[in-house]
């Protein structure tokens, strides 16, 4: 039997999200600390959304260039299984952020073209997990939860020393094509399953986790 894809949540801000994530059958949910983002949540609000996750959803803090002050602040209120780095941290600054605080990392990177490919490598190598995204237009004022996507070939049956997530874009309508195109066991969405920004809609989140389980043929 072929195992489950594995769905990432992102940018939860209220307490039926996570009870959605929950029921959909999400692996992970994601709680955003980045001021400019409209899933931008406080760092108590974040620690009252994920006491109610349950056993075994992995949950994850996404930060951008964050510092050692506000990461201390995160670990040291909010239980946390993951840290997700999505800013322009260097495969140094991930060492770092790992040696600290003793919890598995995920390095996002950006993709818009096959020269953005060759960094994937280099964060392969000192990262638990990589996420592969698209690379936000010239003229997004967010790293990641803008709704677009990159060319999916560019990474079609590419392979990683560790596991790799695929994220840009994605919706209930093409997460499955997404899927059998790059051959990802793993996915994340964040607007893709909004009814507006910062706001998810559980029917929405329902529909993504089902189009997973049922990835189109080559």
């Amino acid at each position: 039997m072929t195992p489950a894809i594995r769905v990432k949540i992102c940018g939860l801000t209220r307490p039926e999200d996570v009870a959605a994530v929950a029921e959909a059958g999400a692996a992970y949910c994601g709680f955003v600390f980045f001021p400019r983002s409209p899933r931008n949540l406080s760092v108590a609000a974040a620690r009252d959304l994920a006491v109610e996750v349950p056993v075994g959803i992995a949950k994850v803090a996404l930060v951008v260039n964050a510092d050692d002050a506000l990461l201390d602040e995160i670990t040291g209120t909010v239980p946390l299984d993951m840290l997700q780095l999505h800013g322009a941290e260097s495969p140094e600054r991930v060492s770092e952020i790992r040696a600290r605080y003793g919890l598995p990392v995920m390095k996002a990177v950006g993709v818009a073209d096959a020269e953005d490919v060759a960094a994937l490598d280099d964060y392969a190598t000192v990262a638990d997990q990589i996420l592969v995204d698209a690379k936000p237009p010239k003229s997004a004022t967010l790293p990641g939860g803008n709704g677009v996507s990159f060319d999916w070939r560019l990474i079609s049956n590419r392979r990683w020393p560790v596991p790799w997530m695929l994220a840009g874009g994605l919706t209930p309508e093409n997460v499955a094509e997404a899927i059998a195109l790059t051959g990802a066991k793993q996915v994340d969405v964040s607007s893709g399953v909004e009814a507006a920004p910062g706001i998810k809609d559980a029917q929405m989140i329902r529909d993504f986790v089902a189009a997973t389980r049922v990835p189109m043929m080559r």
